[in-house]
């Protein structure tokens, strides 16, 4: 009996067994190949990344070549103090996505802060420390010794002018400029606080900040020359911006919709968030200072507070009406992609002319639509979601400036902004 039970074990397992052993070579190749690829993989991401890090982030030669103009007598600033002699400002995460943009998290006075500066182009990262004097003759030669305030004033209003058009409101922006660059109250403008505050204004974001309603937007804190200070980073909408900026564009769009639903907010404080930028994009059309384009419309510019109040990440890809046309004005094209200002800013090319037209062919609105249709849609209640998917495929639509059917746009934002508020009024998401 003992003999057949042995047998019968022969039979049934050994065909198996020399089957497994002759696969298991195999098997042990594919392994070792696919913790090699994982490895080179890793490494090559690797490399990337930290290769880049000296080029991305050059905070420290910021802090020098601001410091050595401050001691120089050519600029001047509110923080100027605590940044270069007391060191009161802490430099902690590098958060840049462009060299010449330098972005970090901060802390200052017990706050956190963010800390911005810019790095001319023409600066060689290479070159460190030595090519810091030259920053004074490209960024800080205006105004010039033997301006008088009246002149400054004018030099200032020129600009904001050509920048943003010519409204009536902007006598009262210039001198919310020279309130801001008498930063000691002392009642008089420097030459270095003037040479700053001009060199901020040279700041896009700087600028925007100025003109732009408080609600949805950073507080500007404090400055130095143009190296200036907000409120801390608000968190973000996008769950790929916890990666490095290289590696964002590698994440599979199916991934990235995956991470939204199980690491965003929960669906009633996307809501509370998303009533936040419908509410930011009225403020863009026919603002105090005029009208301005969102020309880089993602879910990485959509941040929010502890609150889950709307704030705008970044606000570099924030254009003025004015700045737009003037690129587009007289642009030669082949084709509507030749007239696109930033990223998706698009005006059509007229193919007989060859040139571009004035008029953007999707309004802030119809993009800000499109995004929130990946933002809101999943997850939304059912009762609710035939109904918002409706709202936001119409509003997607809308074509031309909001100015040719302002009442039609003002409507279809208006029913939105309700649907949500109808959802989440009287909760705690409220």
């Amino acid at each position: 009996m003992r003999r057949l039970r042995r047998l019968a074990h022969l039979v049934l397992f050994c065909p198996f067994s020399k089957g497994l052993q002759g696969r298991l070579p195999g098997l042990r190749v594919k392994y070792v190949f696919l913790v090699w690829l994982g490895i080179f993989a890793g490494s090559w991401l690797a490399y990337v990344h930290y290769s880049s890090y000296a080029e991305l982030c050059r905070g420290h030669i910021c802090q020098v070549v601001i410091c050595d103009q401050y001691r120089k007598g050519i600029i001047s600033g509110s923080i100027c103090q605590d940044l270069c002699h007391l060191r009161q400002v802490e430099w902690r995460t590098c958060l840049s996505s462009v060299p010449g943009q330098q972005v970090y998290s901060g802390l200052w006075q017990g706050k956190e802060v963010t800390i911005k500066c810019g790095i001319e182009e023409s600066l060689d990262s290479k070159a460190g420390a030595d090519a810091a004097p030259r920053r004074e003759l490209v960024l800080f030669d205006k105004p010039t010794r033997g301006t008088s305030i009246k002149e400054f004033q004018e030099m200032t209003l020129s600009f904001l002018k050509a920048n943003l058009g010519d409204l009536p409101s902007l006598p009262a922006l210039a001198g919310q400029v020279l309130l801001m660059a008498d930063f000691n109250k002392d009642h008089r403008v420097s030459l270095a606080e003037a040479k700053s505050v001009w060199a901020l204004l040279q700041r896009n974001e700087f600028l925007l900040l100025l003109s732009l309603p408080k609600e949805h937007a950073s507080r500007l804190l404090g400055y130095c020359g143009d190296l200036y200070l907000t409120e801390g980073v608000p968190h973000s909408s996008w769950p790929g911006a916890v990666l490095p900026p290289l590696l964002r564009p590698l994440l599979p769009a199916a991934l990235h919709g995956a991470l939204q639903r199980w690491l965003g907010p929960a669906w009633p404080w996307r809501a509370k968030i998303a009533i936040g930028l419908l509410e930011f994009v009225e403020e863009l059309f026919h603002g105090a200072y005029g009208t301005f384009y969102m020309c880089e419309t993602t879910l990485a510019n959509v941040g929010y507070t502890a609150k889950y109040d709307f704030r705008m990440a970044d606000l570099e890809q924030v254009a003025p009406e004015a700045a737009v046309r003037r690129f587009l004005r007289g642009r030669r094209c082949e084709h509507s992609s030749d007239c696109t200002y930033g990223r998706d800013c698009r005006a059509p090319c007229d193919t007989l002319l060859r040139q571009c037209k004035g008029d953007l062919v999707q309004p802030n609105l119809a993009k800000v639509c499109e995004l929130l249709q990946d933002y809101l849609l999943p997850g939304a209640p059912a009762g609710l979601r035939a109904a918002l998917g409706k709202q936001l495929r119409r509003c997607t639509t809308l074509s031309g400036l909001a100015g040719r059917a302002e009442a039609h746009h003002a409507l279809v934002l208006s029913h939105l902004k309700t649907l949500l508020w109808k959802e989440i009024s009287n909760t705690k998401y409220t």
